[in-house]
Parts: C-alpha cells; structure tokens; sequence
C-alpha cells in the first residue's frame, strides 16, 4: 500500500488498454465527425470549440493555410487526429462524439481487470484518486461512467485534462496537487509515459511507471515500475 494521500492516474496504457483508445475510441470520432458537426456544429459549445481549433490551425501556420485551403474544419480536425496531437479543442471535440456513442450503447469502454479491485481499495483505505489525461474531462466521464466493469466514477475524486497544463509540464503538476489540496509529496502519479512522470517528479510527486503485457519493457527507468494497479 502507498504511503500517498492521494493518487493520481494516466488513462491510455494505465487504467484502461491502448488498444481501445486506438482502435475503437479513435476511429468512432473520425468515422462521425462529419455527422456530428452538421448536428450539433451551431451549438453554443460547439462553436466555441471550433473557434478554439480555428486559433490552433492558425497557429500551425500563420496564413491558416494548413491543412486544406477551405474553412470546413474537418481536414485540420484529421490532420490532428492522423498526428495524435494533443490538442485541447480536438480532445473536447472527440468527447461529445463518443458521448452519443456511449449513451447509444455502441461503446463500452475497456478497464484491466486489475482496476476495480485497486480503486476499491484505496476507497476502504481513504485515499483520493484522480485522473489526468490529454482526453477531455468529458471525455474521462464518459469512459469511467460505462466501463465493462461498470460505472467506475463514484471511484473518482477528481478529473483534470489539458485545460491545467500540458502532461510534460511540471507546473500542470503543482496546480493538480494545489486543486486536490495535497502538497505534491503527498501525491503519487502513474502513467506508461516516462516524460509524463518526469514533470511530475520535478513538481515533487511521487511516481511509478505503468508497464502493461504486451507493452515494450523500459530498458532501466528512473521511476518505480508497477505492472498492475495491484502493486500500488
């Protein structure tokens, strides 16, 4: 058992396998993207979200030229999806496709067998568990919420995404722990991404390194290496 107050979760690779996200979460977004922008693209929070992508394209290249010449924002929305980019407008873009997924039933999302019976745990033991991943915090609810094990969000304390900081920014660490009301010593922070874990240790949290089956094993690590939530 940790000695942690609390303790903080990776999505893809820790909690849940990364084979769902890459091969049933990723292509649902990019196969209804286009019906779910002709649905919903004039809701208030949808256009807000476009014009968040619109200022990321115009970032990418100044003249907003890149990708595609028109202002149909789905050739940039694939573009980022192509590249895994983490970014904040595509990741809440991709929430609120997979939330008709979810509520239809044609997704359920994948936990490790491992998952429940930690989180169950650490509830009997008083320690808080919050998520931190580059998907949306809707995104994140969606996925707890119908899980093949069940709703898992009663588990969760707390969820932050990209809007705190990017995952490779020890200050997106430091805030984490100010929200949650722990000093960041007191947090433990496991994720399969070892530059993730980096930043957090610069901001004074403890880490452990998530190595799944069927995962590339790291070579030496400076980080504690758990191969299942069991091990926390």
């Amino acid at each position: 058992m940790t000695s942690a107050r609390g303790i903080l979760l990776d999505i893809e690779g820790t909690t849940t396998p990364i084979a769902f996200v890459k091969d049933v979460l990723f292509p649902f977004a990019r196969r209804n993207a286009a019906s779910f922008l002709a649905a919903h693209g004039q809701q208030p929070e949808v256009e807000g979200e476009l014009a968040l992508l619109a200022k990321e394209r115009r970032r990418e290249r100044p003249d907003g030229t890149l990708p595609g010449e028109s202002s149909d924002p789905l050739p940039y929305l694939f573009w980022l999806m192509d590249r895994d980019r983490k970014s904040t407008a595509l990741k809440a873009l991709q929430g609120r496709i997979w939330r008709d997924g979810y509520e239809s039933g044609t997704l359920v999302s994948e936990v490790y067998p491992d998952v429940v019976p930690a989180l169950a745990r650490l509830r009997a033991a008083a320690i808080d568990v919050s998520i931190f991943s580059s998907g949306s915090v809707l995104a994140q609810r969606l996925l707890f919420g119908h899980t093949n094990a069940g709703d898992l969000r009663p588990y969760l304390r707390a969820h932050f995404d990209t809007t705190t900081g990017g995952k490779k920014e020890a200050a997106s660490y430091e805030r984490i722990a100010s929200e949650l009301g722990f000093a960041p010593r007191q947090v433990l922070f496991v994720s399969d991404v070892a530059e993730e874990l980096d930043a957090a240790e610069e901001a004074g949290m403890e880490t452990a390194l998530c190595v799944r089956s069927g995962t590339q094993e790291p070579t030496e690590s400076r980080h504690r290496v758990v191969r299942s939530l069991d091990e926390i």
